[in-house]
């Protein structure tokens, strides 16, 4: 690894002002488990690592039952399975963060560290795009708000600008009826890259799908949100055959690449399995039946 400055502030406007100050030279420090292994194969050369595990905004983690979670960008992902209140709030949220890595990734790597490394495979990513939310991003010229979805740009690229930083993610809090759930296909038990994974949620009423997403990853150049699937579903009955039309979509949607993971084909297919199973669990975890 190359000679880098390591800079560890203590209060938000600090962070700002390293950002100010280095611009594309820094580079954020939210648990490193992606960040480091980079820099030690040569694929990032910032000059300046900014450790945000000191900053009291970007390790908040807060959950509201008008306002809903508040996600520190830098909040590490045992601490979110570990919290019971989201875990029994959010649990299309736990099933991503209890896969990330392993136990010791786990002690160290953060949701919004996810986000913001961009991998079209991010885990993370479609979980919080069917949850909807929202990124909370801040520089010294101000804030601004972006929908997760609208987050990543390329693989490894995203809508950070220079002097920016991930504050936090903001998750609304689920409704009545409402079900959620993250499903990935990998070549081992664990630790492991998804060769196709899928983020659901639904929002039941009167045994209607009132709303449906679907966010599909590892099979495009970004997290997808298939808006497609949705619309299969919404005002739809809920049964199998709405289910199968969203999957159907979802498969349609995805724009995979072969590599040695997997063909396309194989992706594509996977894309269209895992969002039927997933939907199928997000209606059991929102109290509704298939029958």
């Amino acid at each position: 690894m190359h000679w880098v400055d390591y800079l560890r502030p203590r209060t938000l406007d600090e962070c700002l002002r390293a950002f100010a100050e280095h611009g594309a030279n820094a580079r954020a420090l939210a648990g490193g488990t992606d960040l480091l292994v980079q820099m030690r194969v040569g694929r990032r050369t910032n000059g300046v690592l900014v450790d945000m595990k000191a900053v009291p905004e970007l390790t908040e983690l807060r959950y509201d039952a008008l306002e809903g979670l508040t996600l520190g960008a830098a909040v590490p992902c045992y601490r979110v399975y570990g919290d019971e209140k989201v875990r029994q709030t959010y649990p299309g949220l736990i099933d991503t963060v209890e896969m990330i890595g392993g136990t010791q990734i786990q002690g160290r790597a953060s949701v919004g560290g996810n986000l913001c490394n961009s991998a079209p495979s991010a885990d993370a990513v479609p979980a919080l795009i069917a949850l909807r939310a929202t990124c909370r991003i801040a520089s010294t010229a101000g804030w601004r708000e972006v929908p997760v979805e609208d987050f990543c740009t390329a693989p490894g690229r995203n809508v950070l600008r220079e002097t920016e930083i991930l504050v936090s993610l903001r998750l609304p809090p689920p409704p009545e009826g409402f079900g959620a759930c993250y499903l990935r296909f990998i070549p081992r038990n664990e630790m492991d890259i998804a060769v196709a994974g899928a983020g659901v949620s639904v929002k039941l009423a009167d045994g209607v799908f009132e709303d449906g997403r679907v966010a599909l990853a590892s099979v495009a150049p970004t997290p997808l949100l298939v808006e497609e699937a949705g619309a299969a579903l919404r005002g739809q009955r809920v049964g199998r055959e709405a289910v199968a039309r969203a999957a159907a979509a979802a498969k349609a949607a995805a724009r995979p690449i072969t590599d040695m993971r997997g063909t396309a084909a194989y992706r594509r297919n996977l894309c269209e399995v895992l969002t039927r199973r997933a939907l199928e669990r997000a209606v059991q975890r929102a109290g509704g039946t298939l029958g």
